[in-house]
């Protein structure tokens, strides 16, 4: 396994939650305009054939898309006060992480809307791409 310590910029992912808590440690960096989550790929991200699992994959993309909605949202002035809600998703897996790689999941486009919110977000591991994420978030 390689070095554990995340990149400079990256701290403690400061959204917590149930279903997140047996993938710790987490990390994050926010941006003005977005936040990007980072990670190294231990055993409980993988499936059963030692690749970061799809699941998780799509579940740290809708996360890290959400909160990017909310940071654009802000940026405009429009904090939404009763958050996001996820409307819809879709993912394209086109490569692989093994365990010890870096993988970021790093929203690179947002549209916002009046109720609408648009994100695209790509995962990489160790730099690569290895997935392609988009969705699409209700404005509460």
């Amino acid at each position: 396994m390689t070095d554990q310590t995340p990149p400079e910029g990256f701290a403690p992912h400061f959204r917590k939650s149930p279903v997140t808590d047996p993938w710790e440690p987490l990390y994050s960096r926010v941006l003005p305009d977005r936040v990007v989550i980072g990670f190294h790929v231990r055993e409980a991200h993988t499936n059963s054939r030692g690749m970061l699992h799809g699941g998780l994959i799509a579940a740290l993309a809708d996360n890290a898309m959400g909160l990017s909605c909310v940071a654009a949202l802000t940026v405009e002035g429009r904090t939404p006060e009763g958050g996001l809600v996820t409307v819809s998703m879709a993912i394209d897996f086109i490569g692989a992480a093994k365990l010890g790689q870096w993988a970021v999941v790093d929203t690179q486009y947002v549209k916002t809307g009046r109720t609408l919110c648009f994100a695209q977000a790509f995962v990489t591991a160790d730099g690569q791409i290895i997935a392609r994420a988009d969705a699409r978030f209700k404005v509460s």
